[in-house]
């Protein structure tokens, strides 16, 4: 799958997003090894910490149906529907994605027309905690 038709998807999610509050609809499409794509919009609740983000939404719907393996995250997003500029990941999502995903992994942040960055994890998140952190801990010297 192309960059394009992965941005593309974002877009489609990009509707179903519920932002009553913000008015920001976020889209994002996770593209699995195997060349499945989950879909994610953000859900916003008027308890703000209730809220989550589109890039969540499609990690979880696939780690709930048993993947694991990732290649490649678009996101895109805007307010009002249309899309505006490029809509990073939060720290929250980065987390989440290291959860899953090596230094490597592609994150295409998608903008109008055909524009697009992309970026790795490891830039988006230089020092993240992993499971490697806690498989590498010591039990004689604490973190």
């Amino acid at each position: 799958m192309t960059n394009n038709e992965l941005i593309s998807a974002a877009k489609t999610a990009m509707k179903s997003a519920y932002s009553p509050y913000s008015g920001f609809q976020v889209g994002a499409a996770l593209l699995c090894s195997d060349g499945a794509v989950y879909l994610g919009s953000n859900i916003e609740n008027a308890s703000y910490g209730a809220t989550v983000c589109a890039e969540r939404v499609a990690f979880f719907k696939a780690v709930s149906e048993g993947k694991k393996d990732f290649s490649a995250i678009a996101i895109v997003g805007g307010k009002g529907g249309n899309i505006q500029g490029f809509f990073p990941p939060c720290g929250i999502c980065c987390q989440v994605m290291r959860e899953f995903c090596k230094d490597d992994f592609r994150v295409i942040l998608g903008s109008t027309g055909e524009e697009y960055k992309e970026m790795l994890l490891s830039e988006l998140l230089p020092v993240a905690f992993s499971r490697e952190n806690l498989e590498n801990q010591n039990p004689e010297k604490p973190l």
